[in-house]
């Protein structure tokens, strides 16, 4: 949607000129300078605003007690306590809309605001290109917290994208190691049929038979299948309706879709060896009816409805997946779902997955004089993330955790007023998501070993709800060294922006055909043979080049960070 005038001028308004030595400075349009804002005792006075961007979807209908977008109890809590007001501008319905009104700011259209999360690495690319976003190494290096000093220095690659020419324009969204996938099994199915949880793909390929075949669900119809997953977007989504697994039973470490470091070359998955392999078999299965029949129509959350009207028996998933999907144990009689592993290599013990280490990047705007306001707030917020300061049980009381009787509670049907489901304060920041030091699962994994809940942190992880979910987290901290981050997370390479579009069109289509048997399996060699002569070849020097050079420019110690 188009945002209004008066909102444009209004964050206009709001971009902050002059720092020094913890005062600001800002124009209140009559140009005559404002009031300076003091940091005085950790606090902002007068009262200074930062101006963001968040996607519409991120926000709208999630605010309780008559609170909104640009007033919660989140923003208030910035202005009582560090003197600094968060002011959000809606940008677009979904993420394309929101790159889009991004770019519009590029032409003079809108006005960037002063914080920018961005989810593309193009866009990001081009924002560096048009000049008016900031280059950021020494104020990372001058105002970064320690603490946050600390957890940048784990995941130099994040900064990839946002380098050119030895210089830094932005910087992760909360790096961390995201959760893996585990497998959601319906036990209730397994016990019927005096069957045990997958760990072999002959030993999936048999549960998923019998699923298919054998009345699990006992109606006396032949209404139900095996594996649930999508394949509308790509075969590796990453995080819900995954069927990557399969592919990394044969191939590895080469997932579809994603930059693998094979000994210092850079190689692409969907053409690496033993993806025919995975393809027939996946082949076989859609033959047998094992598999969802429209999965070629179905996106990753589409994907779960079969799951859970109780029509299919495995899906995988994070381990947060189950609080979507458990449901079935409501409505049908008697299921029940448990976590797993997934399952192991044809060649190597384990099945790997791709890892996320950071969901976007904030850019700032190049009028942006704030920094040192940016951190004191950015640091704050990882207060719920180490169960400290002014969020050690989490953002808000009567939101994400309450005090009743004496006792934390994180049950929201238990709090002092009851909420049918658990807020989250933390999406009503400038981050997309509640920051997390947490990795793969590490706090409930400290749990199930004899750790005692004594912070906030833990005490969230040790309530009493959705115990699949924290079984499968303890499963996905077991075996966080299948995550494997992409290599190539840098803007579109020349190639590719002329190329990639074609090819990974080519590459969907060909791999659900193949699975759809329309066509013969040999179509996969074909499809290698066609993607390099059709830039795949040059698309791949070109990402290598992008490698080496990435890892020629020493930032992290320019920033302090080494």
């Amino acid at each position: 949607m188009k945002m209004k005038k008066n909102c444009a001028a209004a964050a206009s308004a709001l971009v902050m000129a002059g720092m020094l030595a913890g005062c600001v400075s800002k124009d209140n349009g009559s140009g005559t300078a404002a009031p300076e804002a003091a940091l005085k005792d950790g606090k902002y006075d007068p009262t200074l605003t930062i101006t963001t961007a968040k996607q519409q979807d991120e926000n709208a209908g999630k605010y309780i007690n008559g609170e909104s977008l640009n007033d919660n109890v989140m923003t208030r809590w910035g202005v009582d306590h560090l003197g600094i007001k968060i002011e959000t501008t809606l940008l677009g319905g979904d993420a394309a809309n929101y790159n889009t009104k991004l770019r519009l700011a590029l032409t003079g259209s809108e006005k960037l605001p002063d914080i920018i999360p961005v989810y593309d690495t193009s866009l990001e690319n081009d924002l560096i290109q048009s000049g008016q976003v900031k280059e950021i190494t020494g104020d990372i290096q001058n105002y970064m917290p320690d603490r946050l000093k600390e957890i940048y220095k784990q995941y130099p690659t994040t900064f990839n994208p946002v380098i050119q020419d030895g210089k830094v324009y932005g910087m992760a969204i909360s790096p961390n190691l995201t959760e893996g996938e585990v497998m959601l099994v319906r036990q209730d199915w397994l016990d019927k049929l005096n069957l045990k949880a997958p760990t072999t793909i002959d030993e999936f390929e048999k549960v998923i038979a019998a699923f298919t075949n054998n009345d699990p669900d006992g109606n006396g119809k032949k209404d139900t299948y095996g594996f649930d997953f999508s394949g509308k977007d790509s075969y590796n989504t990453g995080w819900v309706s995954d069927p990557v697994m399969i592919f990394s039973a044969y191939t590895g470490r080469h997932l579809p879709g994603q930059w693998y470091n094979d000994n210092g070359k850079l190689t692409y998955g969907s053409v690496a060896d033993g993806n025919k392999e995975a393809l027939a078999k996946l082949r076989d299965w859609y033959s047998k009816g094992y598999l969802n029949k429209e999965l070629a129509t179905q996106g990753a959350w589409d994907a779960l409805a079969d799951f859970t009207e109780g029509k299919a028996g495995i899906i995988i998933g994070r381990p947060w997946l189950y609080g979507s999907v458990k449901d079935v144990e409501k409505n049908i009689k008697g299921a029940k779902i448990s976590a797993h592993p997934t399952i192991k290599g044809v060649k190597e013990d384990k099945t790997y997955q791709s890892g996320q280490l950071n969901d976007g990047v904030f850019m700032f705007n190049k009028n942006f004089t704030n920094m040192e306001a940016f951190f004191l707030y950015y640091d704050k917020l990882y207060d719920a993330a180490f169960g400290t300061g002014d969020f050690k049980y989490g953002y808000a009381q009567g939101y994400d955790y309450d005090i009743v009787n004496g006792e934390v509670v994180f049950d929201s049907a238990k709090f002092n007023k009851p909420l049918d489901a658990i807020q989250a304060p933390g999406k009503m920041t400038f981050t997309k998501n509640t920051p997390s030091v947490d990795g793969p699962g590490k706090s409930y994994y400290d749990l199930a070993n004899g750790a005692k809940p004594d912070n906030g942190v833990l005490m969230r992880a040790a309530a009493p709800v959705d115990q699949t979910a924290k079984d499968g987290f303890v499963i996905s901290y077991e075996n966080r060294d299948v995550l494997l981050p992409s290599a190539f997370n840098g803007a579109p390479t020349k190639t590719m922006q002329s190329s990639w579009e074609q090819l990974t069109t080519m590459e969907k289509e060909t791999f659900t055909k193949i699975i759809y048997s329309k066509e013969p399996l040999e179509a996969y060699d074909e499809f290698v043979k066609q993607w390099h002569e059709k830039g795949g070849t040059q698309i791949t020097e070109e990402v290598n080049d992008w490698y080496k050079k990435a890892n020629e420019v020493d930032v992290m110690s320019a920033m302090g960070l080494k």
